[in-house]
């Protein structure tokens, strides 16, 4: 979902999956990316298990009328009729950030906009009740810490809609009460199978100070939110208990459940 543009997302997934390659029933990762924006390029959805749809950045409605977005939600609507049948392997999916509005935007579940200002930096985020008894956040204290990075947002959720899917809101924005805006969803299970985050659960202290190596980033986030609170994101991205603890939480968890699930559907088989 990179659409050409560099970033560090993809470099901190593949860490990942590199790292947790085997952890899990010694099973290794088999890992191919496809350019879904940029070149039209998508998986057959038979070919793979698990699948990882990243940030942006970018408008999450550029793609309406356009090939790409056609066929990114022609694969989820595969995704979702696979995972209704009872004769399958269930297929299991981690929606980031662009991802993440455009798996709203999918589900009609909430309004996405855009932000009075860009949000970018490391931010504590609260549990809602349902996320603290998430097994995608096992492990995590309340609160947890998160790199946000969004010029957009979804906001007023449609709880009838939600209720009736069956989705559950495990994490909100950061509550302000100085500040007569309405709370963003940060995070939501779709199902057993589905978890989607605004935030960048892939981000590590490494990617951001890669980030903030460029100069007019650095000066453009100091202009935006000062100097003072600028360096003292800095200065946590060596705290053991912040970004580092959510990279290796989140979707490490996702990873796990996904494998134990599909080697005990193999098991059965």
């Amino acid at each position: 979902m990179y659409n050409n543009i560099p970033n560090q997302g993809m470099r901190s997934i593949k860490a990942i999956l590199d790292r947790e390659s085997g952890r899990f029933h010694g099973v290794n990762f088999e890992v191919k990316s496809f350019e879904t924006r940029y070149l039209n390029e998508h998986p057959d959805i038979r070919d793979f298990d698990v699948f990882i749809s990243t940030g942006g950045p970018g408008d999450p409605f550029d793609g309406i009328g356009k090939p790409w977005e056609e066929n990114y939600f022609r694969m989820l609507d595969d995704i979702q009729e696979n995972n209704h049948r009872e004769d399958r392997p269930k297929k299991f999916i981690f929606s980031i950030c662009h991802s993440f509005q455009l798996m709203c935007r999918y589900f009609n579940i909430a309004t996405v906009n855009r932000r009075r200002r860009t949000s970018f930096g490391v931010f504590p985020c609260h549990f809602t009740p349902e996320g603290a008894a998430d097994p995608v956040y096992e492990g995590l204290g309340d609160p947890f810490y998160i790199v946000d990075s969004r010029e957009w947002q979804c906001v007023g959720p449609d709880h009838e809609r939600i209720k009736e899917l069956g989705i559950k809101i495990l994490s909100l924005e950061k509550f302000r009460p100085h500040v007569n805006l309405e709370q963003a969803l940060m995070s939501i299970r779709i199902s057993p199978h589905w978890v989607g985050t605004q935030y960048h659960p892939e981000a590590d202290p490494d990617g951001m100070r890669v980030y903030f190596a460029e100069e007019d980033r650095r000066n453009s986030a100091i202009a935006q939110h000062g100097s003072e609170k600028f360096f003292n994101m800095l200065d946590h991205l060596e705290d053991p208990d912040h970004i580092w603890l959510t990279n290796h939480t989140i979707l490490p968890n996702f990873l796990k459940a996904a494998v134990e699930e599909l080697c005990l559907e193999k098991v059965r088989a």
